[in-house]
């Protein structure tokens, strides 16, 4: 483990994948303050949290608040959520690209952001090129310890109601039994395991950038 008394920022913590690493940062002795930035509360007080209610559009013209030893970015969206592609790229490359940029600019040493299975800048497929643009050019602030994770179709309970997406993963539920060996990766994934792979990346060395589904599997069970 590194030292204890950390401060962390997570950005989506309002979200399923977030509000799990939310609770466990909250629950560790490692982590002295979480503070979060959001567009809408949690609902919640907590010793140890400070809430930062902004645009997260506007996220660099908050570079004061923005200092911590650690970010943790959740962000994303989907295409039912956000049909207008300008907007979906500027939450799902432009929010993160921003906070890899803070963490430059503020010497915060380690970065963990969620991008998605099958990103990559020059795919023909929206969704993953923007995800792909989105890693890229996050590495390319050079962050001293930076993890992209890279999860498959994520399981769980959201509160707006996605009916093609559940429906969807009823049936990826029962193909998991079927992916086996290297189709492992494309499993789904619930949410409090990347949350936990997350955490340990942000305490452990590793020495993998990019980590997929089945990678994050694994370090969430150590």
């Amino acid at each position: 483990m590194e030292t204890k008394d950390k401060t962390a920022i997570i950005l989506g913590a309002t979200g399923l994948t977030g509000g799990f690493l939310l609770n466990i940062l909250l629950g560790m002795n490692y982590y002295k303050k979480v503070i979060i930035f959001s567009r809408s509360t949690i609902g919640f007080t907590h010793p140890k949290l400070e809430e930062n209610l902004i645009d997260l559009l506007t996220l660099e013209a908050h570079s004061e608040k923005f200092k911590a030893d650690e970010v943790f970015c959740c962000i994303g969206t989907t295409k039912a959520k956000t049909p207008n592609k300008e907007t979906y790229k500027k939450i799902d490359y432009g929010i993160p690209l921003s906070a890899a940029k803070l963490c430059k600019q503020n010497s915060i040493p380690t970065f963990i952001v969620i991008s998605a299975l099958g990103a990559n800048a020059n795919s023909g497929i929206f969704y993953n090129r923007i995800k792909g643009e989105m890693e890229e050019d996050v590495l390319k602030c050079t962050i001293p310890k930076a993890h992209i994770l890279q999860p498959s179709l994520i399981g769980g309970k959201r509160e707006e109601k996605r009916v093609g997406e559940w429906v969807f993963k009823q049936l990826f539920g029962l193909f998991n039994l079927l992916l086996v060996g290297p189709l492992q990766k494309y499993r789904s994934i619930a949410p409090k395991n990347i949350a936990k792979a997350m955490v340990w990346l942000a305490n452990h060395d590793h020495d993998t950038i990019r980590i997929e589904s089945d990678g994050i599997q694994k370090i969430a069970g150590k």
